[in-house]
């Protein structure tokens, strides 16, 4: 007898919410205006707050969406911060430390908005390592988000050119 292989198959869910982005429809009341009616660019440019809104939607996460957006107005104006700065935020906000390491850090870095740099030192004394946290703003996310548009923007305009022909 011939044994049938057969494929596991891990039923969809749909795509796990770390692993996503909030997307308004995009002439939704949310969102300023960002085209004109004839598909042109407008040249206002949303704030930190309309840009967090993207990463933890106000309206579905309005907890990690404060979070978060307080601590990216404190490194924009610091552009860097050890773990000692973020540990103190953490702390004078009355922020939970398991909201902030496990859930907000993580996705800001994930989707490219914080860079995290670790040092290794090892102490002479005891020779125990520990590992220094930096994080500084990134420009990951925008470039990200811009190949994505350009990459859009170039298939429209080849297929309204092949259209023409």
């Amino acid at each position: 007898m011939e044994e049938e292989k057969q494929e596991k198959k891990i039923s969809s869910r749909g795509v796990p919410s770390s692993e996503s982005v909030y997307l308004p429809r995009y002439d939704s009341q949310e969102l300023r205006t960002f085209q004109d009616k004839d598909e042109n660019p407008t040249r206002n440019l949303w704030n930190m707050e309309e840009v967090t809104n993207f990463i933890f939607s106000k309206k579905y996460q309005p907890k990690y969406y404060e979070i978060a957006l307080g601590f990216l107005r404190l490194l924009s104006e610091k552009t860097k911060m050890s773990g000692d700065e973020i540990a103190e935020y953490v702390k004078t906000n009355g922020v939970s430390k398991a909201t902030f390491y496990n859930r907000v850090l993580p996705r800001l870095k994930r989707v490219g908005m914080v860079k995290v740099e670790r040092d290794t030192i090892v102490a002479v004394e005891s020779k125990r390592k520990f590992r220094p946290m930096r994080i500084s703003l990134s420009k990951t996310f925008g470039n990200y988000f811009m190949k994505i548009g350009d990459s859009w923007l170039a298939i429209v305009d080849d297929a309204r050119t092949r259209k023409k022909d």
